[in-house]
Formats: structure tokens, C-alpha cells, sequence
């Protein structure tokens, strides 16, 4: 057998050398963002989720619930890299608190509320069956932790109708619990997100923007995902244009 020369020996030897780093290293892997959404903001959110993680490969951990109740979490360590909430305050407080990454808070959607039966005709296109009283429960989300809860409670102080009404008030811990009394009858109305309600069958009043404070939803970086280039590439994707669509086909507005 003729033997190898040292000039094509050391080249085979860098072959494969070269051919088991690239065994070694295997297939990359995607990395996995962890991100904590507004309740009202479910649907849109896996829609985006999954956008996302076509495009670029990494995944999106969701997890939904009350904004007040996410930012508690975070105040404790929670390990959530991003935090879409359904209100300004919040992501504004853990920017300041240091929870939240300096100079990466945005307003991702402009929420809008509805009020909702399940019973065909029960609400007018003015809202007026609030002045007639002629329903026994009315579902809101808790003020003290969701937005639109706070949102619902503007609204009657507004029309004057907080008094009559308060009696007949039953509160979910969220927006999503607030929706679930209306849709399954538990309550005869409901303040509701607009969203969870342009396809379901029903009555409904899209409550005018004038009759309580804006509800713009605001997206901030966390403190765990400042070194994550997948969590801040989420956040890009949320601000371009397939996300924007997304957002508004579910009746938000997409600053």
C-alpha cells in the first residue's frame, strides 16, 4: 500500500476534523421567548405567535392573563422576557421600577371596548338598555388588575349610570372571565373587549372612545430578555407590518 504524503495526510486530517465539528455542533437551535399577554389580547396573539415563528424559526412561550396581575409576577422574578399589557401604566412602572428595558416601550395596539349579550336584540346600537335596567348581571373584568375593567367603570361614571348599576356588577378576575360569564349566560351583559366579540353572534355596542381614557396597549422588553436577540426580535415583528394587520383585522387599532 503506498503511503499517504505529509502534504495530503494534513490535509486529510483537516477534513475530518472539519467533518466532526460540524457533527459535534448538530442542527442550530431556535430559541424559545417567553411572553406575557394581556387577556384581551389571546387571539391576535397567537395569530402573531405563529407568524413569528414561521418567519424566523424561534418559538413564542405565551402565557395570558390580567395585566395587574402579570406585573405582580414580574415585580417577583417572574422570567418572562417580553410583557404585551392591555394599559401604558404598567410597562411605564417597569421601566421605572428596572423591571423593563430603558428605551424599549411602545404601544403595540389601541384597545377598544364593547358591551355584549348573547341575546340577539338585547343591545342597541346606543347602549341605552343600561338606562332601562332590565338585565340582572353585568360582567366586567376587575378594575384593580385589567384595563377594560377600568375602562367599563369610566364608562358608566360617564353616563351617569355607576349608582343604578353597581349593584348588578359581577367581576371576573379578567377580560377573558368577564366574556365567559356574558357568553355563557351567567351575565345577561358584559364590557368586553371588541375582539372577542366581531364574530360571535349576539347584540353588542361598540362603546365611543370618548366616554372613557384610551386604552393603548403598551409591549416592553424585560429584564431576562435584554441579552435575547429572539425576544427583541419579536418585538420588531410586532411593530412591522404582518403583525399590524394582524392586529387590526381584530378591531384594534395598530399604531
Amino acid at each position: 500500500m503506498t503511503a499517504l504524503r505529509p502534504k495530503r495526510r494534513l490535509t486529510c486530517l483537516w477534513a475530518l476534523a472539519a467533518l466532526l465539528a460540524c457533527g459535534l455542533a448538530g442542527p442550530a437551535v431556535a430559541a424559545d421567548v417567553q411572553v406575557a399577554v394581556a387577556a384581551n389580547f389571546t387571539a391576535p396573539g397567537k395569530e402573531i405567535a405563529a407568524a413569528f415563528e414561521q418567519t424566523t424559526g424561534d418559538h413564542v412561550s405565551l402565557s395570558f392573563g390580567s395585566s395587574g396581575a402579570f406585573y405582580a409576577q414580574i415585580a417577583h422574578g417572574a422570567p418572562f422576557e417580553v410583557f404585551l399589557s392591555a394599559d401604558a401604566a404598567r410597562p411605564q412602572k417597569a421601566e421605572q421600577a428596572g423591571f423593563g428595558v430603558a428605551g424599549t416601550r411602545f404601544t403595540y395596539a389601541v384597545g377598544r371596548l364593547a358591551l355584549y349579550s348573547r341575546t340577539p336584540g338585547l343591545v342597541d346600537g346606543r347602549g341605552a338598555v343600561l338606562k332601562g335596567g332590565k338585565f340582572a348581571k353585568l360582567a366586567i373584568a376587575d378594575p384593580k388588575t385589567a384595563p377594560y375593567g377600568q375602562a367599563a367603570i369610566e364608562t358608566l361614571r360617564h353616563l351617569g349610570l355607576w349608582p343604578a348599576v353597581e349593584p348588578k356588577i359581577v367581576r371576573g378576575s379578567d377580560i377573558t372571565q368577564a366574556y365567559q360569564f356574558t357568553a355563557t349566560g351567567a351575565a345577561d351583559l358584559g364590557f368586553v373587549a371588541l375582539s372577542q366579540v366581531l364574530s360571535s353572534r349576539g347584540s353588542r355596542w361598540i362603546v365611543p372612545e370618548t366616554l372613557h381614557a384610551p386604552i393603548a396597549q403598551q409591549a416592553i422588553l424585560l429584564g431576562p430578555g435584554k441579552g435575547d436577540a429572539a425576544a427583541r426580535a419579536f418585538l420588531a415583528f410586532l411593530k412591522g407590518p404582518q403583525a399590524k394587520a394582524i392586529i387590526r383585522r381584530y378591531g384594534y387599532g395598530a399604531p
